[in-house]
Parts: structure tokens; C-alpha cells; sequence
């Protein structure tokens, strides 16, 4: 599992959104990126259909993720 703690990009607070990991000033939770990409939508898309949420956002998340990936592979 990701350890979102140490992405910037990203927020929790248990008074939104069931304190799901949301992309930091918004109410947008992160696993909604990945269910759009893995539909078929790209990050233009994202951000367009999030206006709250900033490219750079939704950038450094995947970046973050796949460091996370890379890391448990080398376990």
C-alpha cells in the first residue's frame, strides 16, 4: 500500500470525504484518478472534469506512485 503521507500533492482529514486521501485544497479523493485513468480518461480530461484539482496535482500523484511501485519491487 502507498504511503500517501509523504506526498505533498495530497491531503487527509478525517471531516472530509470519510478521511479518504484527497488531492491537497479539494474534495476530490486520489482513488478517483485512478478509476478515471484506468476507464480511459486522460489527465487533460481529469482536470478538466476537476477544476479543483491542478495538473501539477495529479502529476506529482502518479510520479509519487510509481517511486511507491519501484520501491516495492526492489524489496
Amino acid at each position: 500500500m502507498t504511503d500517501w503521507s509523504t506526498c505533498p500533492a495530497v491531503e487527509r482529514n478525517p471531516r472530509k470525504i470519510s478521511g479518504a486521501w484527497a488531492f491537497t485544497g479539494t474534495r476530490v479523493p486520489v482513488y478517483a484518478l485512478f478509476e478515471n485513468l484506468a476507464a480511459g480518461a486522460t489527465i487533460n480530461e481529469f482536470v478538466e472534469w476537476f477544476p479543483d484539482v491542478e495538473e501539477r496535482q495529479v502529476r506529482a500523484v502518479l510520479e509519487h506512485e510509481a517511486k511507491a511501485m519501484r520501491t516495492a519491487l526492489a524489496r
